[in-house]
């Protein structure tokens, strides 16, 4: 198939290409000769019940001084594109669940599917595996969080919407910081954000576990705090080492893989610290650069694989109808 791949993101000039996941997923596509299509949430419009892009042809090199080059911009039909790739970071404001409704309305194959993206915060999916979960608790009110507290000694604050360890905070019992963090994050009772039991085991690292349309990769990114910190996030300062799945790293692949593959997630990235399942990531995952160099692999050929999979069973649907 001559396939058209859309990409929506943030503006590709301002990308590490070192790391960039949808830079890699761009040179695999563009590798098996794809035409790759470039898009920003600006350049998507509604005219006439059809969603139009004000797009540019794009190709890319793993160059670190001159990885990208731009046809002309011209306006097409986003149902004219085979796929299209969501991958523009958070927030997640308003203006991206409108951008979600607009890829949704144009008919084409989305990954991951606009309707997941905004259905299944990052944070509260979890809820969805209460057996992979340590003990958490969402709730806006002041009091909760403190019994919270004393039920569980050591406890993880953090906000809804948050990304790159923005925002996380660790209260002890008797923290003489704990009702400022409270009213913080809460802004003083009004907004609902997620406490879960401190997981010890962050000092060995915070886990990126990639699945690829419900397949695992046995590899993942252990996200190591640096010293003095409580979170791994690289964007945090903490270290990536690549590590071999666990046995318990594969159950909770076991239980979440399923439904993310149900719910048309065909990329996702798991964080698991220690025993438990803390996050679910589905609006741009990151990881894979770092993994492919350190094990060799291509995870990117696997999403290509499953896109072309997807859409050559679409085909032979509509053409046997």
């Amino acid at each position: 198939m001559n396939i058209s791949l859309g990409v929506l993101m943030d503006p590709i000039q301002t990308i590490n290409t070192r790391k960039d996941s949808t830079f890699a997923m761009l040179l695999e596509a563009q590798s098996r000769g794809w035409k790759l299509l470039y898009m920003e949430q600006k350049d998507l419009s509604l005219k006439n019940n059809q969603v139009m892009a004000h797009c540019r042809q794009l190709s890319v090199a793993d160059d670190t001084e001159n990885w990208f080059e731009f046809g002309e911009q011209h306006e097409m039909a986003v149902s004219q594109m085979d796929v299209v790739l969501m991958r523009k970071d958070p927030p997640f404001d308003m203006n991206y669940i409108y951008t979600t409704y607009l890829l949704e309305l144009s008919g084409t194959l989305v990954v991951n599917n606009p309707q997941t993206l905004r259905d299944a915060n990052e944070k509260l999916s979890t809820a969805w595996f209460p057996q992979c979960c340590a003990p958490t608790l969402v709730s806006s009110v002041a009091a909760e969080f403190i019994r919270f507290i004393d039920e569980q000694q050591d406890i993880i604050i953090k906000p809804l919407d948050g990304m790159g360890g923005a925002s996380i905070f660790r209260i002890r019992q008797q923290d003489p910081n704990t009702n400022v963090i409270l009213e913080t994050l809460t802004e003083y009772g009004t907004r609902p954000v997620m406490a879960q039991r401190y997981i010890p085991e962050i000092s060995k690292g915070d886990k990126r576990i990639l699945i690829v349309d419900g397949q695992t990769v046995p590899y993942s990114l252990a996200r190591i705090p640096k010293e003095g910190e409580n979170r791994g996030n690289l964007a945090a300062g903490g270290s990536g080492v690549g590590m071999p799945l666990t046995e318990r790293d594969h159950w909770i692949c076991q239980q979440v893989a399923p439904e993310l593959k149900k719910r048309g997630i065909l990329f996702a990235g798991i964080d698991v610290i220690g025993d438990y399942l803390t996050e679910i990531n589905i609006t741009s995952p990151t990881c894979i650069r770092e993994l492919d160099k350190l094990f060799d692999l291509n995870i990117s050929a696997m999403l290509m694989d499953a896109i072309d999979a997807r859409l050559k069973a679409s085909f032979e649907e509509n053409y046997a109808s």
